[in-house]
């Protein structure tokens, strides 16, 4: 591709992310949502644990290490979270929805959401939100769940499918984005989300997404939906 930039529009939710336009190549990455590409026109080329594919309809799963190789042309970007929407949902949901972002919006937000069975997870993860822009620290998280350390650690592991301080960043960046997306200058969004400053947010979206802010946020027309 001539451009190393994403172009077009976001639009983020709370559990899930839509993007519409030219997607440029990124570097090997892998991230806690799952992604699904739907390209009308050209088919788009991505390399996915290893192995390169190439089609209009491309599913990646959750944690998955995958690149952005060649997107010829627009196309859509689905970013789901599996902590709340199976990937099987995610499919169902979007299966015979004409691509345009209101059509994936409303499918989306009818999208089965997955309840979360144990309420000692669902108490540390509430915990969790509320101290981001702070230290957060697991043994903290599981006392307020009123469990070990060790137990709090196997039952991210069974239920969430990261380790606590790896859910942890990737909320932070949740958080930071959707900050970004009212308004707030980087420096100013990475630092209430909990980063050390500007430059551990690009890091860790380079980290989890394989491109920078300036190549992503900086050129795609944001929507923050409620």
């Amino acid at each position: 591709m001539s451009s190393s930039h994403w172009k077009g529009e976001l639009w983020l939710g709370r559990d899930f992310g839509l993007v519409h336009g030219l997607m440029g190549p990124t570097a090997p990455h892998a991230h806690y949502a799952h992604q699904l590409i739907i390209a009308p026109g050209l088919p788009v080329t991505v390399e996915l644990d290893g192995v390169r594919q190439c089609g209009h309809y491309l599913m990646i799963q959750a944690l998955s290490r995958h690149a952005i190789v060649e997107a010829p042309e627009a196309a859509f970007t689905v970013y789901a979270e599996p902590l709340s929407i199976d990937a099987l949902d995610l499919q169902q949901s979007i299966s015979g929805v004409t691509p345009t972002l209101p059509g994936l919006e409303a499918a989306l937000r009818t999208c089965r959401r997955q309840p979360i069975a144990d309420r000692r997870v669902g108490r540390a993860l509430q915990m969790l939100d509320t101290a981001l822009d702070g230290k957060v620290a697991a043994a903290q998280l599981a006392a307020q769940a009123h469990i070990s350390l060790s137990q709090l650690e196997r039952l991210f592991a069974r239920d969430v499918g990261l380790p606590v301080r790896r859910l942890v960043l990737w909320r932070r960046l949740r958080l930071a984005m959707a900050l970004m997306l009212q308004g707030q200058a980087m420096t100013q969004a990475a630092h209430e989300a909990g980063f050390a400053d500007a430059a551990h947010f690009s890091r860790t979206l380079k980290a989890l997404f394989g491109v920078t802010a300036g190549q992503t946020l900086k050129t795609l027309r944001p929507r923050l939906l409620a």
